[in-house]
């Protein structure tokens, strides 16, 4: 391939198209004809020599190439845009930086680093919030510049810098007997009702799975998406919780150390290749400092 053969106006309107996934609206957004459009889209697939879409149904979805083309045309349009504002007084506190994390992880984990960075960058931040699965997504895309997720391995394309090593903890009424001891193990959980996120989700399945390998029987209490519904079920004595360390013990309750259960890992994420500059760089240290608590 030709590297000069990318045209720029061929690059941007995929971009446009990615983003429709429709040749007829992203036609009428290019103010071009959906031929004209076809055919850019073509040519470029042909001197990349992959596929960039293919059709599921009536809808076209974008291949693994598609979207790391995606990344890269939305990443150049970005550093264009930086590079411009430089020679523009006028825009230099018009910068964005974009943020993918689960809910827990911005209600607990990343408070100091958000509030360090609005005091010290004027940039806008544009907070987006999924679980694991879309902030790899997202992070994979370009959407975002960073992301914050509890990974077990790195998935390929992303840069993964682990920041905060964290423990399970038990949440239980104050005079529950396992209030009374320093630590509980799994098998202190034998018949109690659990308040725990739906089924599929990576730490009920990490929970269930554990419990049934140490003979535990137990039962679902309530379920609930977040750890903030999780442990405000559990103080309105539903049931006993099991949550990450970071959470807040709720009025009412005391949290013990959860024996006998994998710690988390919650690691910094970012598209391979992406350099961070300016105001990324700020938040990635930021972050990469956060404390387990925050």
């Amino acid at each position: 391939m030709n590297s000069s053969a990318l045209r720029s106006d061929w690059l941007a309107t995929f971009a446009v198209f990615a983003e429709h996934l429709n040749f007829t609206r992203a036609a009428r957004a290019l103010a071009l004809s959906q031929p004209a459009v076809h055919v850019q889209i073509t040519r470029l697939a042909e001197e990349l020599g992959v596929p960039l879409y293919v059709r599921r149904g009536r809808a076209l979805e974008l291949t693994a190439e598609g979207v790391e083309l995606l990344a890269f045309t939305r990443e150049a349009r970005e550093h264009a845009a930086r590079f411009a504002a430089r020679f523009d007084a006028r825009n230099r506190g018009e910068e964005s930086v974009a943020l993918a994390s689960g809910e827990g992880a911005y209600l607990y984990l990343l408070g100091d680093a958000l509030r360090t960075f609005a005091r010290r960058s004027k940039a806008r931040l544009r907070l987006r919030t999924g679980d694991r699965s879309a902030t790899v997504a997202a992070v994979l895309a370009g959407e975002v510049h960073l992301g914050v997720a509890a990974l077990d391995q790195a998935p390929d394309g992303i840069t993964v810098e682990p920041f905060a090593e964290l423990g399970q903890v038990v949440l239980v009424p104050k005079g529950h007997r396992i209030a009374a001891k320093r630590a509980a193990q799994l098998s202190d959980l034998e018949g109690e009702a659990l308040v725990v996120p739906p089924e599929g989700r990576p730490h009920r399945t990490m929970l269930a799975s554990a419990l049934r390998n140490a003979g535990v029987a137990w039962s679902v209490a309530a379920e609930a998406t977040g750890w903030a519904l999780i442990t405000h079920f559990a103080s309105l004595g539903l049931g006993l919780a099991v949550v990450n360390a970071f959470c807040r013990v709720p009025s009412g309750l005391v949290a013990r150390p959860m024996r006998g259960l994998p710690s988390v890992s919650y690691s910094l994420l970012a598209r391979e290749g992406a350099v961070p500059g300016g105001a990324v760089a700020l938040l990635r240290s930021l972050i990469l400092r956060s404390p387990a608590h925050a």
